[in-house]
């Protein structure tokens, strides 16, 4: 291990005493040692034996850490100078173990407020960038890593990067799909705000900064709900509220999945031709009486987390040309019904970079038009955020294409409330690397965000949390098909066993 310079005051009282790396007038400001290969650039202030220099960059030989054998507070610190007046933003590659009191990158004594991002939990395997900006009023601004942790508890940076040009780190879409709703709040269910009021359930989204529903939409659902007019319903209180909107054809009378893409009863007779026709009047169907209406849809998703395809055996994944040609009818039918709507195709399995690249490549080899490529990413099923973000990184770039996550959650607790068993066990919380409490469930979300608002080009669309609020209530079951199923999403909802909105929502209201 090599130690960072430890010729440092106690205490550092004005900014002035912290190293400075000039920067010349019109370049990209230069950061001295922005890869830790050396002992140069960097300062520390409280804790200063617990950050240092060892091997295994994410790029060169070297790496900075913060670690120590006891608690540890320490900051690692640069003053970049001379910089002119604009926005300029830092980028970084981070890994940490989680669970620290505070662990950050830091932008401060810019002329402004300050600004923090956190570093996520990844464990050691997966480095993932994080990115922040800042408006820089006075010529210089200082970059820093700060750690408040306990024993044992670690960070990683490497790779800093800080850059004049357009604010980064910020996501168009903070988004819930709440496609259970209107069921639940039909047998009872009761949502309540933070303080306990209780509430509209869209206007405590709303207020805690939601701006987008995802709404999934059914053929012919055995229980009515997530039909045609069912959506238009919910739609209608969607827009009073301002929110924008994106409508899920799942191409079923129920969950269609990457296990399951089973035809509407009433079109599993039908020929390939008079298929696609289906696909077409359906999706024409729900996007103009949506528009008719005056709630267009923003946009229109064409099938569901369709890795193997959908409509099988028609559209499945060994019969492409079947695919594309349905795929193609309902992205035509988008545009011809609402020609503003944006057309989503979206897989699941967020870090499948293999699979996702053999699935887009035939898709646009086959001419399938599309806007927007979304993921589903669980972390607990799909792997750290790092592989989601190496993925989201290529697909965006590979194919200039903006991305978004369209499904996350993860559970604030593993306790059952109905006897419908959880989805969300012990043994997931254990495979998706957070705590199953309040501020696991925080932190998780934020950091799937942080995620995503990395990707470059301002690609990254943003995030869908996957039924926030479907809270166990007796009538409310999963399955269209079984009035006495239950629910077991509800440890993974954002509002608790009482109905009161979770910290988690607040997350939403930072991006």
């Amino acid at each position: 291990m090599r130690r960072l310079r430890a010729a440092v005051l106690v205490a550092v009282t004005t900014i002035a005493l912290l190293p400075s790396a000039p920067a010349s007038a019109g370049t990209t400001p230069t950061i001295v040692n922005p890869g830790f290969e050396s002992d140069a650039g960097w300062s520390q202030l409280g804790a200063v034996a617990s950050a240092f220099t060892e091997a295994g960059g994410h790029s060169g030989a070297a790496r900075l850490t913060h670690w120590a054998g006891t608690a540890y507070r320490v900051d690692t610190v640069q003053r970049v100078t001379g910089l002119r007046r604009g926005t300029y933003t830092l980028r970084a590659w981070v890994r940490s173990s989680g669970g620290q009191r505070a662990a950050e990158l830091t932008l401060t004594g810019c002329g402004g407020p300050s600004r923090q991002v956190p570093l996520p939990r990844t464990g050691p395997e997966w480095w993932v960038q994080l990115v922040l900006s800042v408006p820089v009023e006075r010529g210089g601004c200082t970059i820093g890593v700060h750690s408040d942790a306990a024993a044992g508890q670690w960070v990683n940076v490497d790779d800093v990067t800080f850059t004049r040009g357009p604010a980064a780190g910020r996501v168009d879409i903070q988004g819930a799909d709440v496609s259970q709703l209107l069921k639940n709040e039909q047998h009872g269910a009761v949502y309540r705000d933070a303080h306990g009021r209780r509430d509209d359930a869209l206007r405590i989204l709303q207020s805690n900064g939601v701006n987008y529903l995802r709404l999934k939409v059914w053929v012919d659902p055995a229980d009515g709900y997530s039909d045609r007019d069912d959506v238009l319903l919910v739609a209608r209180r969607a827009k009073a509220l301002g929110l924008k909107l994106l409508v899920d054809f799942h191409y079923s009378d129920a969950w269609a999945d990457p296990g399951k893409q089973n035809k509407p009863a009433a079109w599993a007779g039908l020929d390939f031709e008079h298929l696609r026709q289906a696909v077409y009047e359906h999706t024409y169907g729900m996007l103009a009486a949506l528009r008719a209406q005056h709630t267009p849809a923003d946009m229109a998703q064409i099938g569901n987390e369709i890795n193997g395809g959908m409509l099988w055996p028609d559209g499945r994944w060994d019969n492409w040309d079947g695919l594309a040609a349905l795929l193609t009818a309902g992205s035509t039918a988008v545009k011809a019904a609402s020609p503003s709507t944006r057309v989503v195709l979206h897989l699941a399995e967020g870090g499948n970079n293999g699979g996702h690249v053999w699935w887009f490549d035939n898709a646009i080899a086959r001419g399938v038009p599309f806007d927007v490529i979304a993921v589903s990413q669980y972390l607990y099923w799909h792997g750290p955020l790092g592989y989601l973000q190496a993925n989201l990184f290529d697909l965006a770039t590979r194919y200039d294409k903006d991305v978004m996550v369209a499904e996350t959650a993860y559970g604030f607790t593993t306790a059952e409330q109905d006897a419908e068993p959880n989805i969300f066990t012990p043994a997931l919380a254990d495979a998706g690397g957070y705590p199953a409490t309040p501020q696991g469930q925080s932190d998780a979300l934020r950091d799937m965000f942080n995620a995503v608002a990395a990707v470059p080009g301002g690609h990254g669309l943003g995030v869908f949390y996957w039924e926030p609020t479907w809270t166990a209530v007796a009538g409310g079951g999963w399955d269209p098909a079984d009035p006495s199923s239950g629910d077991g999403w509800e440890n993974q909802a954002l509002f608790d066993y009482t109905g009161r909105a979770l910290p988690a929502l607040r997350i939403f209201g930072q991006f």
